[in-house]
């Protein structure tokens, strides 16, 4: 058996074994409340994203903090049409009310692409030097895997020579 379709096994095992403990202490409801936090941007859209995000779940009633008047007018209006996103992104009908703060929004840190140097072209002797170095390996992802590896280290090499 392959190690990741083991540990594949064993997460979706404790994942049903924690969601029914939590369920058995009653905490099932209230987690599924609070998946909005995680899922806000998505339920949502971008736009609303950026300047309003949930501070807390009480109950049914949603309170979100928002940055601006104008931002806060809309929303108002919006209310209905953010109740029923939220409920369809929690699949059931959770959030009854929401309740608008003003404040300031705190965007979830992005993380910023990592630098990554122009590839460097490997001439042929080397390309045919890892073949031989990964032509004995059976199976083809794995091969590939080292493949890659490989190339890489030769990259990183050339760069530094």
């Amino acid at each position: 058996m392959c190690y990741y379709a083991f540990m594949a096994r064993k997460i979706a095992r404790l994942s049903s074994s924690l969601d029914g403990l939590l369920r058995s202490y009653g905490f099932g409801s209230k987690l599924s409340e609070y998946r909005v936090f995680g899922k806000w941007d998505k339920a949502v859209g971008a736009a609303i994203a950026l300047h309003a995000r949930p501070l807390a779940v009480r109950g049914t009633k949603l309170s979100l903090v928002v940055d601006s008047p104008a931002w806060m007018q809309q929303l108002s209006l919006m209310k209905p049409q953010l109740i029923e996103k939220v409920n369809q992104m929690l699949g059931r009908d959770a959030i009854k009310d929401i309740t608008l703060k003003l404040g300031e929004v705190e965007l979830p840190e992005t993380k910023e692409p990592a630098y990554r140097p122009a590839p460097v072209k490997l001439d042929d002797e080397t390309m045919r030097q890892i073949d031989g170095y990964v032509k004995d390996l059976e199976d083809a992802e794995t091969r590939e895997a080292f493949r890659r590896l490989i190339e890489k280290d030769f990259q990183q090499k050339k760069r530094i020579s």
